[in-house]
């Protein structure tokens, strides 16, 4: 029994990580198409950017529903402890989205009129402002919250900090390269060109995000440096920032052959490699610094009951968001339409 009540949770956490990334993988470029309507104000060119996620960007916030909801079902104590740390910036995303989605319809709906120009402006300021809230939240998780007697005991601010507006600029910049690198791989002509001017440009941006938190986040708490520099661990961590930069090294070789997936698939390479690197820092602690995966999660029969439940639905939800891209390949150009 005891075996069994410790791998669950890691089991769990697994499934949360896994989550995250997919909607990271999804979402992000979603979000990333938003804010690069700051540097694209062709219309004709705007609508061919939403006409590559349209069919789609519905479904991918499925997994952030995921991600909550195992959240809430299998690690309450974090859900407690972590919702009320978070409530500014979490409520200030849900309406970013919120608001965008609504921007993203409406702005069809408006075309030459001068509230267009209203709606396009609320569809890139709602990816910005969502893209930032994920990034600045990640960062507040990392950097620990303030906990008394499994408690939250801080302040509404707590997690507005360097450290995390580092993390929420660095997403942001991360999303919108997902954003360009997708329409390389989905566009042609002058919005390809340009795509791939605004990649090379962003990637120096993100990776420089990627060394300055990589290199602040072992600061933070002791444990994390020693998961870092301490042997054997580092026999195992090494090969993170190494395949950094060889990634590095095969996206520029991309860009400059001018090919159409090898971009993106870099910078979803860049996205894994991150989310690895702060799985690997701040294991095994749900809360950091001090709850564990064990500390906060239910007992061991809800989470069995849970699971099963799980593995039915999780096929399926892949299967439909498979499917539907599947559907929806390859290039979009101005004369194809979604409204």
């Amino acid at each position: 029994m005891m075996d069994f009540a410790y791998w669950l949770p890691i089991v769990w956490a697994v499934i949360l990580v896994a989550a995250i990334s997919v909607y990271v993988v999804l979402d992000g470029f979603d979000l990333g198409i938003g804010m690069l309507f700051a540097l694209e104000r062709h219309p004709g060119r705007r609508d061919v950017m939403v006409n590559t996620i349209a069919p789609v960007w519905d479904g991918n916030e499925t997994w952030m529903v995921l991600g909550g909801a195992v959240l809430y079902g299998v690690f309450p104590g974090a859900y407690a402890t972590l919702l009320p740390a978070f409530y500014l910036p979490i409520v200030l995303m849900l309406l970013a989205l919120i608001f965008r989605g609504v921007a993203f319809e409406f702005r069809i709906m408006t075309r030459g009129t001068n509230r267009e120009g209203v709606w396009n402006t609320g569809f890139m300021a709602g990816s910005a402002i969502a893209a930032f809230c994920q990034g600045a939240i990640l960062g507040g998780v990392v950097q620990g919250i303030r906990v008394v007697d499994g408690a939250f005991a801080g302040g509404p601010l707590d997690w507005l900090t360097p450290f995390s507006i580092l993390c929420g600029l660095s997403v942001m910049c991360g999303y919108a390269l997902l954003g360009a690198t997708w329409l390389i791989w989905r566009t042609t002509g002058v919005l390809e060109a340009s795509c791939r001017r605004w990649a090379a440009r962003l990637a120096v941006g993100l990776f420089i995000g990627i060394v300055a938190v990589s290199l602040w986040t072992p600061l933070l708490h002791a444990p994390y440096l020693r998961r870092w520099t301490d042997w054997p661990n580092i026999a195992f961590v090494a090969p993170v920032p190494v395949l950094v930069v060889v990634l590095a090294a095969l996206f520029v070789m991309g860009l400059r052959r001018g090919h159409s997936k090898g971009p993106f698939l870099c910078a979803l390479g860049w996205f894994f490699l991150c989310l690895s690197g702060l799985g690997i820092t701040v294991w095994p602690y749900a809360v950091p610094p001090g709850l564990t995966l064990w500390d906060v999660s239910s007992p061991p029969s809800s989470q069995f009951f849970q699971l099963i439940g799980t593995a039915i639905l999780l096929p399926i939800i892949l299967t439909y968001t498979i499917y539907s891209y599947h559907v929806f390949r390859g290039k979009v150009t101005e004369t194809d339409g979604y409204h």
